[in-house]
């Protein structure tokens, strides 16, 4: 069986602290789940008798009014990872391009459907930001290219000007672009930097975004991809079981897309929660990287089993040695409310 190493295992973490545990490994939404998507939720619970839509008509509507495009170009899944899979076994890519750092399923989609990985290494001295460098490696000898913005684990957003150039090479090259923006909605600048309105003038452009993050439901697996392709998006919805999104996750994307207000409440948390937390991690000598999003990136030189004695202590935070790029003293932590974040650094006093 695959090993699990994303963050979010609350199972395993109770496994070895039996009281509450203060969850710093799943960077969502530090406000929570708003009470009517739960609600919503709760209550489609009781149409569970039924299939769901299997086209997601009324999501996918209210997903093209917010996001200003055509119905036609949405397309739900079981989470951006389901998309992610599904656009790898659909185009199976020879040859992918990933920075490394950044998200794990990316390049377990490409090699799961027999592809090849190619990596553009982000380095700590330039505090992990993608730099004009990277064109040089989108090449003919790329099929596919997957991009993070914000990234994950390092918080940096692309700078609008070099995505701009990426979007223009990948045309150029007929590279099938995925721009992950699932992040989007809780980094500094919040949607305004989405490339949705690029979509018409770029056909190979695909957009991966989830209300995983930005509404704090991970449990209900609710995501969706954009792009002007129709051909693709028809491939792609043929790559999926036809009910992959359950009703009470169809209800709660509805109820959560009538809370445009939440996501900007929560960046305004984060930007001070952010700042305060990068703070009293580096007046422990530890290197965190600057970050855009709602989650750090620390080193902790030594300390390669920092994980396991905060788990002691009731705090499960993200090892980042699964990445890579890097090592097993890097780790990722969310960035969660002020009597939260005290917490942490209680406990990282105590075992540092």
């Amino acid at each position: 069986m695959k090993e699990y190493t994303h963050g979010g295992d609350l199972t395993g973490a109770r496994a070895v602290w039996k009281g509450e545990v203060l969850d710093f490994s799943a960077n969502l939404n530090p406000l929570g789940m708003p009470e009517p998507v739960r609600r919503a939720a709760e209550e489609a619970v009781g149409e569970a008798v039924h299939y769901p839509d299997p086209l997601c008509r009324d999501l996918r509507a209210a997903i093209a009014r917010r996001d200003g495009v055509e119905p036609e170009q949405v397309l739900c899944g079981s989470g951006a990872a389901d998309l992610i899979f599904r656009l790898a076994f659909s185009q199976r890519p020879r040859r992918a391009l990933v920075t490394a750092p950044t998200f794990s399923e990316y390049q377990d989609a490409v090699q799961a459907a027999g592809g090849e990985m190619a990596y553009h290494r982000l380095t700590p001295e330039n505090d992990f930001d993608l730099t004009p460098a990277v064109l040089d490696d989108l090449d003919e000898g790329v099929d596919m290219a997957f991009f993070c913005t914000p990234n994950n684990p390092t918080g940096r957003l692309i700078a609008p000007a070099l995505l701009d150039r990426i979007l223009v090479r990948c045309r150029e090259k007929g590279i099938r672009l995925v721009v992950d923006e699932c992040f989007l909605s809780l980094s500094d600048p919040g949607e305004q930097m989405s490339l949705a309105e690029e979509l018409e003038h770029f056909p190979n452009l695909v957009l991966l975004r989830a209300f995983t993050k930005s509404y704090a439901l991970p449990g209900l697996r609710l995501g969706y991809c954009l792009s002007a392709d129709a051909a693709l998006l028809d491939r792609l919805s043929r790559c999926a079981q036809p009910w992959s999104v359950s009703g009470p996750a169809q209800a709660a994307g509805l109820a959560a897309l009538a809370q445009p207000e939440h996501p900007a409440a929560a960046r305004r948390l984060i930007a001070e929660e952010r700042a305060w937390l990068a703070g009293q991690l580096q007046a422990l000598g530890l290197r965190t990287f600057p970050s855009q999003a709602n989650y750090i990136l620390f080193r902790a030189p030594g300390a390669a089993d920092l994980k396991e004695r905060l788990l002691e202590r009731g705090v499960l935070i993200r090892a980042c040695a699964s990445y890579v790029g890097l090592g097993s003293d890097y780790y990722r932590v969310a960035v969660r409310p002020r009597r939260e974040n005290e917490g942490l650094i209680g406990a990282m006093k105590e075992v540092l």
